[in-house]
């Protein structure tokens, strides 16, 4: 049995503590938050200890940590629990600087511990099968990537001052995605945004709508366009076209009844927000983790795949802010 500590049980933290209670092999041993009725409540739950994160990973019982705190804390924790030889999952992402996750590279692979990064995207149903078509040359060489990630509502101002700006706290999905897909490194970003859902996140000196066009060296396409608000519920789309075909994952829906009058066809809303939406998702990615670290196997994305995508979400704001296209060393 795996014993897995939590680093983090506000709502991410919730959901992967789910997912571990559903997999053979793996439970949450231990639990830790900076509010302690977070970190209690978590371990009514699911039966783990309430414990510091030092004390969490200082135990060599514990065999792996999640990381689902805020951001700016996972340099520190990432580093800790590497020396003391801990596998790492860590949510995206790994940190705000590409400067600081190379460091972090370098502390991970002289460890030698086993590290995901949490981009569960990869692991939705829809995206994974794509990506395995594409490898398989269904639709011959990709020549057009297509993202569209649009959340229900935007998040409260006082998280948009500490979130890093769209294009490294929601956009950044989609720079991961982006790659999975194309299956070739970007090498040039064009973004632009604005402020046209709420002024007081242009007044927090971000955007709440934006488009990034990305390059790969072969001359591979993708765009990507995020907006903060859908009236219509989460909003995540991806097509891909090739020479030979096209593949296009749709909306998941609340059900998949549709209904026929002479007003036309109705079908139902798309899911919420990301917790219906990527619920088999997460349990998919907490599952490759869990089977990566049973087999020996290298879990994947890494840390390296984060860095990847910070760099080119550092390129996007670069380019926000420049009005030019970023290339990219």
């Amino acid at each position: 049995m795996l014993n897995i500590g939590l680093l983090g049980c506000g709502r991410i933290g919730q959901v992967h503590a789910a997912s571990l209670q559903h997999i053979d092999g793996a439970h949450a041993a231990a639990v830790a938050d900076a509010f302690p009725a977070a970190a209690e409540a978590l371990a009514a739950k699911t039966g783990a200890k309430v414990m510091t994160s030092d004390a969490i990973i200082a135990d060599p019982s514990i065999q792996a940590v999640v990381i689902g705190t805020p951001t700016d804390t996972h340099f520190d924790l990432i580093e800790a629990s590497a020396r003391a030889g801990k596998a790492i999952f860590c949510e995206k992402p790994v940190d705000m600087s590409a400067d600081r996750i190379r460091t972090l590279i370098e502390i991970v692979e002289v460890a030698g511990v086993p590290f995901l990064t949490g981009f569960n995207r990869r692991f939705d149903p829809g995206f994974a099968t794509m990506q395995a078509r594409i490898a398989a040359g269904d639709i011959g060489d990709v020549e057009l990537v297509t993202i569209l990630s649009r959340d229900p509502s935007p998040p409260p101002v006082s998280y948009i001052k500490s979130s890093g700006g769209l294009f490294r706290d929601m956009m950044i999905h989609d720079f991961d995605m982006a790659r999975f897909l194309l299956g070739e490194e970007v090498v040039r970003v064009f973004a632009t945004g604005s402020a046209l859902i709420d002024p007081a996140i242009g007044a927090a000196g971000d955007v709440d709508t934006a488009v990034a066009v990305l390059t790969t060296a072969s001359g591979r396409i993708c765009q990507i366009s995020n907006s903060r608000r859908a009236t219509y519920g989460y909003d995540q789309r991806a097509e891909v076209h090739g020479s030979l075909g096209l593949l296009r994952a749709n909306n998941v829906t609340e059900n998949n009844v549709e209904f026929a009058s002479g007003a036309g066809f109705r079908t139902a809303p798309a899911q919420h927000f990301f917790l219906e939406r990527y619920a088999g998702a997460y349990r998919a990615e907490m599952l490759h983790f869990i089977g990566c670290l049973s087999s020996g196997k290298t879990p994947s994305p890494g840390i390296r795949d984060g860095l990847a995508a910070q760099r080119i979400a550092d390129a996007a704001a670069q380019s926000l802010e420049t009005g030019l296209a970023v290339d990219l060393d």
